[in-house]
């Protein structure tokens, strides 16, 4: 039995992130599981879930570059930025004043691009992001009506590449249009924050109305072997009372395995199906950070805490045939120390038992 790896789940709209590492736990039967990486709940597509060991992987997997699909509507500005949000009044940032969004073009709308939302650029994240301030997430203070200012962050835009651009007219009437658009962008770039910027500089305002995410550093799910892989959800509804009686309806992922079927089978058949889109412990580094290939000899060393001879650039994955001993860094001119050690799962018979609180 598979005791850690990677996951590559594509997350549907109307869920959590944590919604989708519950399905994980209460598949597995395990609590050692998390994400690399938030997924707004209308996004969809990659989230990373490691589960076991492998979860010490996450964290360089969050700073892998992303490509992001979506819909920006120009013509409408939201409270969140998103199609979730209340229309509110455009802010103009630059010298173009449109009365409507329909007379824009799509030469226009790539030249500002091109101009002012690629490269290297800052971005004041939206409001209604997970970050924190203080202890508590900007979008709770501001659900609470309270202000909140996000200081302006360095993100580059790799690419911010125009697929289409179409009229639409929103529910309440108004004339838009929706760009489809690909980006490339390095980590903590915010796609909602992209949209409402370019409606801003084109002075009519923007908000996203789609977002997928497809990439996230190796795991690209226009890669046939990651595709293959990948582990699909849908959206089920889950009603019950609460202590003050009020009756509470939420959204809950159930993973789709056994060809897509979300049915009621067995546990354990359920938890070996979805085993078998797992990446191993070996493969996962490999695919996340730097490797490093290393002898039987070495890897006892490097479970020992002792150094070995060999010369990382920057943090590596040490790895004996399968086996993911270690993840190491220089310690002077000729030698390695290990900074955090796996313990030998190609052998194992029985799953690692997990420490209490």
């Amino acid at each position: 039995m598979m005791h850690s790896g990677l996951l590559i789940l594509d997350k549907p709209q109307g869920v959590t992130s944590f919604d989708m590492v519950a399905a994980v736990r209460g598949t597995l039967h395990i609590k050692k599981v998390g994400h690399a990486g938030t997924l707004d709940p209308m996004a969809t597509g990659v989230l990373v879930v490691g589960f076991g060991n492998v979860t010490r992987l996450l964290n360089p997997i969050v700073g892998h570059a992303k490509t992001y699909e979506t819909t920006i509507r120009l013509g409408q500005r939201t409270t969140t930025d998103d199609a979730d949000g209340e229309i509110i009044a455009p802010v103009a940032a630059s010298a173009a004043s449109f009365k409507s969004a329909s007379l824009l073009d799509r030469a226009t709308i790539e030249r500002t691009i091109a101009d002012r939302l690629t490269g290297d650029i800052l971005q004041v994240p939206s409001t209604y992001s997970a970050i924190k301030i203080d202890g508590q997430r900007a979008y709770d203070l501001a659900r609470e009506g309270k202000a909140v200012e996000l200081q302006a962050r360095p993100v580059t835009i790799h690419a911010f590449d125009v697929l289409d651009v179409r009229p639409a007219v929103a529910a309440d009437g108004t004339p838009v249009v929706d760009v489809d658009a690909r980006v490339d962008c390095s980590s903590g770039t915010y796609i909602r924050s992209l949209g409402r910027d370019l409606g801003d500089l084109l002075g009519v305002g923007g908000h996203l109305t789609r977002l997928r995410r497809t990439r996230v550093g190796k795991f690209d799910l226009t890669d046939p072997f990651i595709a293959s892989r990948a582990v699909h959800a849908v959206v089920d509804t889950k009603t019950f009372t609460n202590r003050d009686g009020e009756t509470i309806t939420r959204n809950r992922a159930v993973l789709s395995l056994d060809g897509g079927q979300t049915g009621e089978s067995s546990g354990s058949d359920r938890a070996a199906l979805l085993l078998q889109h797992a990446l191993p412990a070996a493969v996962s580094a490999r695919m996340c950070m730097p490797s490093m290939d290393i002898t039987p000899e070495e890897a006892r060393d490097l479970r020992f805490g002792r150094r070995i001879e060999r010369k990382p650039k920057e943090p590596t994955a040490a790895i004996a045939g399968d086996d993911l001993v270690a993840i190491i860094e220089r310690a002077n001119g000729h030698q390695a120390k290990p900074v955090t050690v796996f313990p030998d799962e190609t052998t194992a018979t029985q799953p690692p038992k997990e420490r209490k609180a």
